[in-house]
């Protein structure tokens, strides 16, 4: 594995991509508290300066606007790749720019680590499984990914990101990991991302009517921000070799339904269900099988649905009051 003695301090110095979005900003926060130096990467497309303004007086922290779809000329001991847009509105928004933040973001971000002959993290997702035929989804299977949907954008950028990763692994010996995120929930969730557990609270929240498409029978299965992010570090400790991808999520399943009644009763709202037609593509079952998580990572998550949607509509109760 290659030296991580870090800087004169003795400290390591990790980049993390998209550091001001919503997970970025909490693995930073684990990162410093830990007593790394962090340089914090981000071209604020969707990321937020609000979620590491409380990092503005933190020395061992420094944060620079920067979009990775071009190269980047730092000196680190380690990199996240985790810059992307990831929820449906913000990446169909600009399709092109999207695949391009994948695409190109990973060639640069693994020449960077090839220069520097330093280990790097992928955040991939469980979209690469697209709307999958094999439930739950294991790492081994390959997906059923629609190529040319209005999804593909953000699911075939993610399977060629892993591509990449793994043809540097092969072909350069590059130390890699890969893990595939399952749905996340949280505080600093962007408010108007469009992902279902932002949606569903903000509109309890304002007693408007809750959307759920379909008849809200597809599942998802929920993560809470802290749990994905102790899976993180874990994967990123292991021995060099092991490359994932690992899936990191939440096995406990739910109907969307279910969400949408849970968070009217958490948020007292008085919001009644409105069903529209499902979207183009949006996946019917999405369960991760963490068995390898569990095994090589002696992971798990432990924050149950409900003690996790308690923080989060906490936090989302701050931001609406906040708000003009």
């Amino acid at each position: 594995m290659p030296s991580i003695t870090g800087n004169k301090f003795g400290r390591r110095r990790i980049l993390v991509t998209g550091g001001a979005g919503f997970l970025g900003s909490h693995l930073i926060d684990r990162l410093l508290k830990r007593g790394d130096e962090v340089l914090c990467v981000d071209n604020l497309f969707t990321g937020n300066k609000a979620n590491i303004d409380h990092l503005a007086n933190e020395p061992r922290f420094e944060f620079m606007r920067h979009d990775i779809c071009f190269p980047l000329y730092v000196e680190v001991d380690e990199i996240w790749n985790l810059a992307c847009p990831a929820s449906p509105i913000h990446y169909q928004h600009d399709p092109v720019q999207t695949t391009k933040t994948s695409v190109h973001g990973a060639i640069n971000m693994l020449g960077l680590a090839k220069r520097l002959d330093c280990r790097i993290f992928q955040a991939s997702t469980s979209e690469v499984y697209g709307d999958p035929a094999v439930h739950p989804q294991t790492e081994s299977y390959w997906g059923n990914v629609n190529p040319i949907g209005i999804r593909s954008c953000y699911d075939e950028g993610k399977r060629c990101a892993e591509t990449l990763f793994f043809d540097y692994h092969r072909q350069h010996d590059l130390d890699i990991k890969v893990a595939r995120i399952f749905n996340t929930y949280g505080p600093r969730m962007h408010p108007a991302d469009g992902r279902v557990v932002s949606n569903f609270i903000m509109q309890a929240l304002a007693g408007e009517p809750i959307t759920v498409y379909g008849k809200g029978e597809q599942t998802r299965s929920f993560c809470y921000a802290d749990d994905l992010i102790d899976g993180w570090l874990k994967f990123m400790d292991t021995e060099k070799g092991f490359t994932g991808p690992v899936n990191i999520g939440n096995p406990h399943e739910f109907t969307i339904r279910e969400l949408a009644e849970k968070i009217i009763t958490m948020t007292g709202s008085s919001s009644a269900l409105e069903f529209k037609p499902l979207p183009q593509d949006d996946p019917i079952q999405r369960k991760p099988d963490i068995s390898l998580a569990i095994e090589k990572l002696d992971w798990q998550p432990c924050i149950e649905l409900d003690e996790g949607l308690e923080k989060t509509i906490s936090y989302f109760k701050t931001v609406t009051q906040l708000s003009p």
